[in-house]
């Protein structure tokens, strides 16, 4: 080679050498983030730094609190983690409140406020922690990492602590979310897995609120839970919300309204936060706005609902796995289960032990075997003499074999001891040990019951307000189509063909909401469906633009088109039903020169009667009358029936129509809380245009909704029917403004048909109980009050008469009814209180 020529044999290789040095680098790396950093072990449920953490803690366990500074600065002896994530960490877990002891100002979780600087605040482990998880003796150690001191590798944790906490993580590659679950629950999940039995497990959270677990899918990948803020309507004017989705704060809560607010999704006046130790967020409402809808609004279009994505990823012998909660419950309890046989054979070679020396120590001292010591020249000959001295007594008294260092141990035994050595005493001690070895070997043969015994004692030591505070609770998707508020004006340029609310200058429409969608009909004999947008060019010469719902299947359309120039004029009925966005669809075969000559919109299926003008042509009748009635509805394809073959000149109505579809069946779906003509959830009945529904809900309040497609009535609904102001109905409520227990019974004649009102007092601790929608000659009830057990029967027809909707009713007691159900009378009347709910007049109790 010649020496000038530039050698680049070394830069190849040293970059094949760094290649391959990178490639075990991001493995060495993604292997120490995923194992000791990000994701737990299944065993403890806990990440490196909170394990070291709480070794820190119970190191220095005396039962007085440490400041958290100090904490921070134990735990780096263990790992250099930095401060901040250690103190952050701490934190964390003390805003748990199962393994940390807190005081002072640690934050607050429902706020989003941080703790206090760590050299002010203090912590100590709780007594569920030292009793539950930590026992150096059936821990495994090894060096930290400067190898000064030793560290678990997992902490001997006799409980399901990974699902009680929960945790978050974000490894290379992979990611871990497994959510809360309840202290008690899970108590009672693994003592029905230790007696073989089925159970059910799903997410709690400490902020309360309520969940919808249909797709929680044990928590694996791909499944998902929904979590709502509980909101109250306080009055007409004001909704509360006590109880927040997990995952947010009331800050950024707040700060969701208020951007929805904003943006003109929802209408609030202002927003006021008086959380402290709980949640309490007033929502001020603009004048005119719909409680109902608004609450769905806020479910709609702020983080007052979420969707939260559980992926349970845990570390199972160094390596990573996705598995479910329910899978990882049986992994807790079996190991929960070794934990206590491994502290159970620790207890019996302890005991075993114990039970040795003090036999040992009686024969030394009863047999005077200490004697010999005075003849031993030096120790080896000590312990032979000791020895010769025992073992007469050996096979005869002990148990086991004599070791040297036992015997070292006996000849330590102090002049003082030996002389005030108490035979009685020792038997009692050896009897006791002999008792409580007996009783080891009984737990050991019958380990699962002793498991069993072990998760009752937990829950009975620790559960006692440790409830479920997230209400699990089925709930439909809030379409905002129905929410939205129409806050843009909806203009049009028909010549041209332009539709948006940015065209401020054109026909004025409708108001509209970003959420609905239009459609479009045209001069030519097409149509077509497009989202609301600033501007749009939907197609020239627009002869209707209207809100479109694909799920209305009662909005009739009636036309009369010609099909080409000069034509044959056709006449159809239908429903357009789903289609796909900003595609023309047409009245015939899209031949040039056809177009519409009449057409009309009808939101129930009206049938009118039109009069068809023809151009004049000799011999021939220029005017006839077309009924729309005696036309099949079919589908948005068909062409049509015939109507003439000649030109026609024009086509007008002469007289409205009714409705050719019949009464509109309703269905109520309690998850959504809507009521439509959908088939979903429970049949209400069929309703006329003219018929109103009315909704009671649990609170005793109560609403009449005129018929519309869909009726939004929300959740908490106790009671549909067809409205009719002469139904009698007897209502059971606690009156909370005088703590009496009423009877009342009434008719709705008078009361309000557009807006809310109340059935019962406004009190906010008034409470309805029962409730009767119909007036039989009896309306019998079993209801038990105060202390007693005797049950009495009470006929609530003989207690009040029927009044008016806001009489206040007659008072049944002032004494506390703790339970009530209905009896059937004699004669089995029914009381229209069955879910069958398939014949009209047949009211719907929820």
């Amino acid at each position: 080679m010649n020496s000038n020529t530039p050698d680049t044999t070394l830069g190849l290789s040293n970059v094949n050498h760094l290649e391959r040095l990178y490639d075990g680098w991001f493995l060495d790396y993604a292997s120490y983030v995923i194992l000791d950093r990000a994701v737990p072990y299944f065993e403890d449920g806990l990440k490196p730094v909170q394990r070291r953490i709480l070794h820190s803690l119970f190191e220095n366990h005396d039962g007085r609190y440490q400041k958290v500074a100090t904490i921070v600065g134990r735990t780096m002896a263990y790992h250099p983690h930095g401060d901040a994530s250690i103190g952050d960490a701490l934190v964390t877990l003390g805003q748990k409140g199962l393994l940390i002891d807190t005081q002072g100002n640690w934050g607050n979780p429902l706020t989003g406020d941080d703790a206090a600087a760590p050299r002010y605040i203090e912590g100590r482990l709780t007594q569920f922690a030292v009793d539950v998880v930590f026992n150096p003796e059936t821990t495994e150690w090894i060096p930290s990492y400067d190898g000064r001191s030793e560290e678990p590798v997992t902490l001997p944790v006799k409980f399901p602590l990974l699902l009680a906490q929960g945790v978050d993580g974000i490894a290379v590659g992979l990611s871990t979310s497994i959510l809360p679950h309840n202290f008690r629950e899970l108590c009672e999940a693994s003592i029905a897995i230790l007696k073989g039995k089925k159970f059910t497990l799903y997410p709690d959270f400490f902020t309360g609120g309520i969940i919808d677990v249909s797709d929680y899918n044990d928590g694996m990948r791909g499944g998902k839970v929904r979590v709502r803020a509980k909101i109250e309507k306080v009055d007409n004017k004001t909704l509360a919300i006590r109880e927040i989705p997990y995952g947010t704060t009331t800050t950024s809560l707040i700060d969701s309204i208020v951007k929805a607010n904003d943006k003109g999704k929802i209408k609030i006046k202002h927003v006021d936060d008086n959380t402290s130790k709980n949640v309490e967020i007033l929502i001020h409402l603009q004048p005119g706005t719909e409680p109902q809808v608004a609450i769905d609004a806020l479910y709609a279009f702020t983080d007052c609902e979420k969707s939260l994505s559980p992926c349970t990823c845990v570390i199972v012998n160094k390596h990573p796995k996705f598995i479910g909660v329910s899978e990882i419950l049986r992994m807790n309890t079996e190991h929960t289960v070794k934990l206590l046989q491994w502290e159970l054979e620790n207890e019996r070679k302890h005991l075993e032990d114990k039970w040795h020396m003090t036999s040992l120590e009686k024969i030394f001292i009863e047999k005077e075997v200490y004697e010999v010591i005075k003849k031993a020249r030096d120790r080896d000959e000590m312990v032979n003499l000791i020895d010769e001295g025992l073992k007469p007594y050996v096979k005869r008294y002990l148990r086991r074999s004599v070791t040297r260092e036992e015997i070292l141990k006996l000849a330590e035994i102090p002049v003082r001891r030996i002389s005030r050595f108490d035979r009685k005493k020792a038997d009692e001690l050896l009897a006791e040990l002999d008792e409580k070895l007996a009783q080891n070997k009984y737990n050991l043969e019958h380990i699962t019951d002793y498991a069993i015994d072990h998760f009752k004692n937990i829950l009975k030591k620790y559960g006692e307000g440790r409830e479920r505070k997230t209400q699990i609770a089925e709930f439909g998707k809030v379409n905002a189509v129905h929410v939205a508020l129409a806050n843009q004006k909806l203009y049009v340029n028909r010549k041209e063909g332009f539709v948006g609310t940015g065209m401020k200058k054109e026909e004025y429409l409708f108001d509209v909401s970003n959420y609905d969608d239009l459609i479009v009909f045209k001069a030519d004999g097409s149509f077509k469906i497009v989202k609301v947008s600033d501007k749009d060019f939907v197609g020239k010469d627009i002869i209707l633009v209207e809100k479109f719902n694909k799920d209305d299947e009662r909005h009739i359309y009636n036309v009369i088109h010609q099909d080409g120039k000069d034509g044959t004029a056709y006449i159809k009925r239908f429903n357009v039903g789903g289609v796909t966005r900003d595609k023309d669809y047409y009245m015939g075969k899209n031949k040039p020169g056809s177009k519409i000559l009449y057409l009309s919109s009808n939101l129930n299926g009206e049938a009118e009667v039109v009069e068809v003008t023809l151009k004049p042509r000799p011999r021939i009748k220029l005017n006839f009358e077309v009924d729309f009635s005696e036309v099949e509805v079919k589908g948005r394809g068909a062409i049509g029936n015939i109507v003439t073959k000649y030109p026609v000149k024009h086509v007008k109505r002469i007289r409205k129509g009714v409705s050719t579809l019949g009464a509109r069946v309703l269905y109520f779906d309690a998850p959504s809380g809507i009521v439509s003509t959908q088939r979903k959830g429970d049949r209400i009945g069929e309703f006329d245009e003219k018929d109103k529904l009315l909704i009671i809900k649990e609170n005793g309040t109560a609403r009449i909704h005129d018929m519309a497609d869909p009726i939004l009535v929300g959740s908490n609904v106790k009671y549909l029917h067809k409205f009719d102001p002469a139904q009698v109905f007897t209502i059971l409520y606690f009156e909370g403004g005088n703590y009496n227990y009423m009877v009342k019974r009434f008719n709705l004649e008078g009361c309000p048909m557009t807006t809310e009102f109340s059935l019962v007092t406004d009190h906010k601790d008034t409470k309805m109980i029962e409730l009767f929608a119909t007036d039989d000659a009896r309306q019998l009830m079993e209801y038990q009050v105060g202390r007693e057990v005797q049950k009495e029967e009470l006929d609530l027809t003989e207690v009040a008469d029927v009044k008016g909707y806001k009489a206040l009713g007659s008072k049944f007691t002032a004494k506390k009814v703790k339970r009530t159900s209905r009896i059937s009378p004699p004669d089995s009347f029914d009381d229209g209180t069955g879910d069958e709910g398939e014949d009209e007049g047949d009211p719907k109790l929820l």
